[in-house]
């Protein structure tokens, strides 16, 4: 069984680096990530290198110095050496130095507050169990869960919380920053340099479907990104077979959920729903995974706010109807 211990050592080291790429800190998709990474990679050279070193005198130690045949007796000490305590003194201090320079450039660049940047839209972000709110002052947009931004343009992030402490956090695109109650508003910068989808996560624990706490950024082109805000400042049209299920949205429905562009709601904003890449942050989009969701909500994700409302399946069905004309 022993012997197994260092394969299975092996196989876990192997199997940390497996993950989604649009979710890793260790794949950089922007200016942030990179230095960030960067930052990483100079410790993770300078830690080697000293350890390398280290290793490299002992083993010449323990081989020059070893006891000979024959030999007899203590071997003549050598104390004090005024030339190895100012080498082994001198040189932490300059590694010190190289590693500290660009840890303090990086920290102040990834903390700097862009919201009076003219070149920087600004997304107020605002964390709920278990569900994140986006609001464009700029654009007078109101979203969820599906963060949508310019590609190549820096992000002024503003970030707060009406229940608990979370933490916003988007791996491919720079580091993470709590977002509190009641103490003010902190504020992040970040960048996706290329069109792409990025998978962001909450990284504080806030209660039972904390892992479930999940959003995508959807980065796109200035052209892209325009046709995004005029299609969100459009009115969605509701055919005349999901009138019934708009009736049964406002009965049951609105008092949490709004789903015009402007409004801030208790529960997400459905304003562009049917065009989001997931249900609830986790769920596929398809039909099935929606009505088991508005049947029961606390199975999907427990300890989320959304209370269990009582609906028959054909109501439910035209309810769905409606919510797929909300593109």
């Amino acid at each position: 069984m022993w012997r197994l211990v260092p394969l299975f050592a092996v196989m876990s080291l192997l199997l940390a680096g497996c993950g989604n790429p649009t979710q890793s800190a260790l794949i950089p998709r922007g200016p942030y990530a990179q230095g960030q990474f960067d930052l990483m990679m100079l410790s993770l050279i300078i830690m080697i290198s000293v350890v390398v070193v280290v290793f490299l005198l002992y083993f010449y130690v323990i081989i020059r110095f070893r006891k000979r045949k024959g030999q007899t007796g203590v071997p003549k000490q050598v104390e004090g050496s005024h030339l190895l305590e100012v080498i082994w003194t001198v040189i932490p201090i300059i590694l010190l130095v190289i590693l500290a320079v660009p840890t303090i450039n990086t920290t102040f660049k990834s903390s700097e507050d862009l919201r009076q940047n003219k070149d920087a839209l600004v997304v107020k972000v605002t964390g709920h169990q278990f569900w994140w709110e986006f609001e464009y002052p700029s654009l007078g947009i109101h979203t969820a869960q599906d963060l949508v931004i310019p590609a190549g343009k820096k992000i002024a992030f503003e970030l707060s919380s009406v229940d608990v402490t979370h933490s916003f956090w988007i791996p491919s695109l720079g580091g993470k920053i709590d977002t509190n109650v009641g103490s003010g508003v902190n504020t992040l910068p970040l960048q996706a340099d290329e069109p792409g989808i990025y998978r962001g996560k909450c990284a504080e624990l806030c209660g039972d479907a904390h892992s479930l706490m999940d959003f995508k950024v959807i980065a796109k082109t200035d052209a892209d990104f325009q046709a995004w805000v005029d299609k969100m400042k459009t009115p969605a049209t509701v055919s005349a077979d999901a009138q019934k299920g708009q009736e049964l949205f406002k009965q049951n429905c609105l008092s949490c959920h709004a789903t015009d562009v402007k409004t801030g709601s208790f529960g997400p904003n459905l304003n562009g729903f049917a065009s989001r890449q997931k249900i609830a942050g986790i769920l596929d989009h398809t039909d099935a995974d929606l009505k088991a969701w508005i049947k029961d909500p606390q199975e999907e994700k427990v300890g989320n706010k959304m209370p269990k409302v009582p609906l028959k399946d054909e109501e439910i069905n035209e309810i769905v109807k409606y919510l797929n004309t909300l593109k």
